[in-house]
């Protein structure tokens, strides 16, 4: 019997497409949740949005804990034959698509509220922190091992990101169509018995794309067993002593922020504010259009602009787009809708190689330490995301409250709420753009020249 190792296949389309798949499965559950949760928690359960608000943000201090207990779980865990990570996605997609599917379940419109609020806060600890972090940050490490040209990891943040649209697509704007309804006076209010049945189908659609990304990637790039345990002290240590990794932290925070609240609080600005939920729908699909025809163009780009360079244009779009939206002030949706993509236009493509910042402060870091610290550095970046959207859904449940929302109302909100609502809309993501340039243009060190400098000289270490 020989004992030749096996012959892997070299890095290709496969992997590239499997890897998006990967992602696509991820935001069938999340992208649901990041734009609907809220709406259903507040509209159909009748829980105070400020609770709510407060909820998202435990529920990420509690992440500060799972997401670094999950990396520690994957350096400990010895690799089999099908890979370290790759065996996750089967190990946690079938608790993920349940734990997404049991958040949604219109029962608990029965309970005392007290219950209700438990319900709330249990099923999203295990869909979010629980079941989502054990499918997520193994994935996440994966694009590490399945190869160690930069081009290559470029790509998988290209396709990643392309499949981060494909469900926010599906989901942004076709199933605003099926989850609202509309009164004879007019009103728009949600439709309860519409979000399990969507849960359900989000489920079982991620459950097989998980499925099919375990099939299509492969790992190339052998870990060490005795790679270092990922910690909390770990963590702190990395996020005091690196730069890159504080700065992209911050953009991450920012960034993610100003999306998520943008997304959320455009369920209530369309169906509030200009009383036309289709326009929600209409949006959506126009706004990722541009992001996906610029996605051949994103690694030649980065390379001939730089991947800061861009982050730096995109923020001033959305901010020059968001303000101008707020001091106009406008009740024309289709201006709204129109001035909305344009802002994100950037965004879209800066989505495309968010990731790929990510192997860039890796890289960084190893040209300063000598060590590359992948699985650190990836959960501080997981945990920066998850840190902003939980700012962005409490930001907006708070704000909500503050302005005067009535939760299921059946007569519509104030003029005064509805103002509350645009105000919400426009100024706090000018804000948050705002902060996402100066976080690149002040904090964040690796510019297009540095980047190539930190190539060189690892090219130089290894002999390439």
């Amino acid at each position: 019997m020989s004992n030749s190792p096996t012959v892997l296949r070299p890095f290709g389309w496969k992997d590239r497409v499997g890897y998006m798949l990967g992602n696509v499965a991820n935001d069938f559950t999340f992208i649901f949740a990041s734009l609907y949760l809220q709406v259903f928690y507040t509209d159909v359960l009748g829980i105070n949005a400020g609770l709510v608000g407060t909820m998202f943000l435990i529920a990420r201090i509690v992440d500060a804990f799972t997401d670094t207990a999950m990396g520690r779980i994957c350096d400990k865990t010895k690799a089999t034959k099908n890979g370290k990570f790759r065996p996750w996605l089967l190990r946690a997609c079938g608790p993920v698509a349940l734990a997404s599917f049991l958040m949604y379940q219109t029962f608990a419109t029965n309970l005392p509220m007290f219950l209700r609020i438990v319900y709330m806060f249990a099923t999203y600890l295990l869909w979010g922190s629980i079941c989502y972090t054990a499918i997520n940050i193994p994935y996440g490490s994966m694009a590490s091992v399945m190869s160690n040209e930069p081009d290559h990891r470029a790509s998988l943040s290209t396709f990643r990101g392309v499949g981060s649209m494909i469900p926010q697509i599906l989901v942004g704007v076709v199933v605003p169509m099926f989850l609202y309804t509309e009164l004879a006076d007019g009103t728009k209010i949600a439709n309860a018995s519409a979000f399990p049945v969507i849960a359900l189908v989000a489920s079982l659609l991620a459950v097989g794309c998980y499925i099919a990304c375990y099939f299509m990637c492969t790992e190339r790039v052998k870990v060490a067993e005795e790679s270092r345990s990922i910690s909390f002290v770990d963590t702190l240590k990395a996020l005091a002593g690196n730069r890159a990794l504080i700065g992209i932290s911050l953009v991450f925070i920012c960034y993610l922020g100003a999306q998520m609240l943008n997304q959320t609080i455009n369920n209530y600005i369309f169906k509030d504010y200009f009383g036309n939920t289709m326009g929600l729908s209409v949006m959506n699909a126009a706004g990722f259009a541009p992001a996906l025809i610029l996605a051949p163009m994103a690694v030649p780009l980065t390379r001939k602009v730089g991947k800061k360079e861009l982050g730096i244009i995109a923020s001033a779009m959305g901010t020059v787009a968001f303000g101008g939206l707020f001091i106009m002030r406008t009740t024309n949706m289709w201006l709204y809708t129109i001035i909305n993509i344009v802002g994100l236009l950037g965004f879209g493509l800066f989505n495309l190689i968010i990731w790929a910042f990510v192997s860039d402060v890796i890289d960084d870091q190893e040209v300063r330490t000598g060590s590359r610290d992948d699985g650190t550095i990836y959960a501080v970046c997981s945990f920066s995301r998850k840190l902003g959207q939980a700012i962005a859904s409490a930001l907006g449940g708070w704000s909500l409250g503050w302005i005067g929302y009535v939760e299921g109302s059946l007569s519509g909100q104030t003029d005064a709420v509805r103002n509350g609502i645009y105000n919400i809309a426009t100024l706090v993501p000018m804000i948050l753009y705002l902060a996402v340039g100066i976080c690149l243009i002040v904090i964040y060190p690796l510019s297009k020249k540095k980047v190539a400098e930190n190539t060189a000289v690892l090219k130089s270490r290894r002999g390439v």
